[in-house]
């Protein structure tokens, strides 16, 4: 019985033994899994401790800086542009208070819907769009895009009704660049026009933040710097989905100067209308101290339609025309000088010990190479019989040059001229100015490949063949003639002035090295030739009542080249064939004040054309010869341009 209970309690016995290392064992595990949690707990404590540390301690103040521009964006604010006043404060280039149309793009939810809606209320163009989404791709999702500029008021009024109806639209007030007199002096003033993109990689970012124009050409390119002013900021406190709730801090842009020009706009406009019926250039500048005071290019074209973009049309008429409106002929117009270059081949001619004031030349209306039959012809068919220095100036005697020419060389001729700023240019305040040609035996080997020749000599020493100008490298060697030369750098800024204070400040004469001769009485005789071209030469008809004394000389540049056995004969040749007209000038001979150059591009003489529209200039400054006219210089009356006479090829 014993043995039996015994047996019995064994299992249960067992069963107890096996519940109680069970439940060891669960605790044991439970401990175990209790403790890892505990330490996995403890170490992404410590972690985040650690994390913490290193955000609010270690590098407290980066990731705050980080905080807060995820908060406060800073916006840009352009600043004002300068205006442009000529030398008696006369307004070129001022800012016009506009309306442009914006859209936001992250406000619209269908962009190619609001697009067209828009364009059933105002004239949107192919270009306006396409700028727009250019712009649109460029720049982040909450700033407005400009779409439409210069707003009229009835489109304004259209617009407006319907503005609830179109999310994310707006109408901005802004400024935009004017020129008040339209045509008048715009290659001098040039134009601002849109930044695109090939300025946008270029351009200080934080310069031009917030800027949508920059000066493309003329004054407005050459003192972008001057006229632009310095941007402001703000700081704007944001939402999570970058929305402006407010202002923080305002640092206000700073206005770009007023710049004054040494242009006086009614001597441009003087000789703007003295050039009507001629594509050329005048230019006027004052001896001594460089200034520019007219810079006239013909034909003008109107700056303002350039401002917010000009549709391509437009444009296109303006690029492809043949009369190139666009181009600054005073700066970037290169023709061959002609006989205005004879004054500077006789003064080197004297330097270099060629001749002297009394070398004398026959002249029977032709010149031959020693051993060539080709015979190189004189302005005058009969030719001008015995001359010296002073009649060959005067009466622009060709083959007197040609002998001189022969004697100096071209080198020779190179290198003195080369310090009248002639071949390079001459520094003025502008952009793209071209230096022309001034050539040389190296020169011809490295442009064609072919060696120089005697002819060849003989064309430079008239201003022709291979030789070219600029009217206003022509106007600066004139300008140094008349002061025995002393040099300026020829400049149109006359003065800044600062937009609050309104203080003035006078820009300094700029001087260049001067031209140096071995006697300084070289300077006379051909000064008095000069002299003697207006009193009694070739353009003795601009010296007649005159009431001060000019110094001057014609020219006549070749438009093609007549051969041996054939004549020029104007009567039978179309405009475009003429010769251009040209003239070089200062005055009054005691005290010059203003020196002169013109080119009438196939105006036949230089004497018939070019002459008299540089006494119309000469008389207006000198004389205050052009009646009272409005502040703007729009109406001033100039007389019309004298009917070119026609006259043998080459005649002056």
């Amino acid at each position: 019985m014993n043995l039996l209970l015994h047996r019995a309690k064994a299992p249960v016995d067992e069963l107890k033994i096996r519940v109680g290392k069970d439940n060891a064992a669960e605790s044991e595990l439970f401990f175990r899994r209790a403790l890892f949690i505990l330490l996995a707990i403890f170490l992404a404590l410590l972690a985040v401790a650690g994390r913490l540390a290193y955000l609010q301690v270690l590098n407290h103040d980066r990731f705050t800086t980080l905080a807060d521009s995820n908060r406060i964006r800073l916006q840009p604010l352009p600043p004002t542009r300068g205006f442009i006043f000529d030398r008696n404060g006369v307004l070129l280039a001022d800012n016009l208070a506009s309306y442009h149309l914006e859209i936001t793009r992250e406000q619209v939810k269908n962009l190619d819907q609001t697009l067209a809606e828009l364009r059933e209320r105002i004239t949107l163009t192919d270009a306006d769009l396409e700028r727009f989404r250019r712009l649109v791709r460029r720049g982040p999702p909450y700033n407005g895009v400009p779409l439409r500029f210069q707003l009229t008021d009835e489109e304004i009024a259209k617009l407006a009704i319907d503005l609830y109806r179109l999310p994310g639209v707006d109408i901005k007030a802004d400024l935009t660049r004017r020129y008040p007199l339209g045509t008048r002096a715009a290659h001098v003033i040039g134009y601002v026009g849109r930044i695109d993109e090939n300025e946008l990689r270029r351009l200080d970012p934080g310069q031009y933040s917030g800027s949508t124009h920059i000066g493309k050409t003329g004054v407005e390119q050459s003192y972008e710097d001057v006229l632009r002013g310095r941007t402001g900021w703000q700081q704007v406190e944001t939402n999570a989905e970058g929305r402006p709730l407010r202002v923080l801090s305002r640092t206000p842009p700073t206005p770009g100067q007023n710049i004054y020009l040494s242009i006086d706009i009614r001597l441009q406009a003087v000789a703007e209308k003295a050039l009507e019926g001629y594509n050329g250039a005048m230019v006027a500048i004052d001896p001594r101290n460089g200034e520019v005071l007219a810079l006239a290019s013909q034909p003008l074209y109107d700056p303002n339609p350039f401002v917010n973009g000009i549709d391509f049309a437009s444009y296109q008429k303006l690029n492809t025309s043949k009369d190139k409106p666009l181009l600054n002929r005073a700066l970037r117009g290169m023709y061959p000088p002609g006989s205005t270059i004879k004054p500077l081949m006789a003064l080197a001619g004297l330097d270099y010990g060629v001749v002297n004031r009394y070398s004398g030349v026959f002249c029977p209306g032709f010149y031959r190479l020693p051993g060539v039959d080709h015979k190189f012809r004189d302005w005058k068919r009969g030719g001008h019989g015995s001359v010296d220095m002073d009649r060959a100036i005067a009466q622009s005697c060709d083959v007197y040059f040609y002998d001189l020419a022969l004697n100096i060389g071209i080198d020779r001729t190179h290198d003195f001229l080369d310090q009248f700023s002639m071949g390079r240019p001459t520094g003025i305040d502008l952009p793209g100015e071209k230096g022309g040609v001034l050539p040389s035996q190296a020169w011809k080997r490295k442009s064609y490949k072919q060696n120089w020749f005697a002819g060849d000599t003989l064309s430079a020493g008239i201003g022709q063949g291979y030789f070219l100008a600029t009217p206003l490298q022509l106007a600066h060697a004139v300008a140094t003639l008349s002061q025995r030369g002393i040099r300026f750098l020829p400049r149109v800024l006359y003065a800044t002035e600062h937009p609050g204070t309104r203080e003035k400040t006078i820009e300094p004469p700029r001087s260049a090295p001067p031209v140096v001769v071995k006697n300084p009485r070289y300077w006379d005789p051909v000064i008095n030739g000069m002299i003697h071209v207006v009193e009694g030469g070739t353009a003795h008809r601009i010296g007649i009542g005159a009431k001060y004394r000019i110094a001057g000389k014609t020219g006549t540049a070749q438009v093609f080249t007549l051969g041996q056995g054939e004549k020029y004969n104007a009567k039978n040749l179309a405009k475009h064939l003429l010769d251009h007209a040209l003239f070089i000038a200062f005055a009054p001979i005691e005290e010059p004040r203003i020196a002169v150059a013109v080119i009438a591009e196939h105006g036949g003489g230089g004497s018939s054309t070019a002459a008299p529209l540089a006494r119309k200039l000469m008389d207006a400054w000198l004389l205050n010869k052009y009646e009272e006219s409005p502040a703007d210089g729009t109406d001033l009356p100039v007389d019309s341009p004298p009917t070119p006479e026609l006259s043998p090829h080459g005649a002056e």
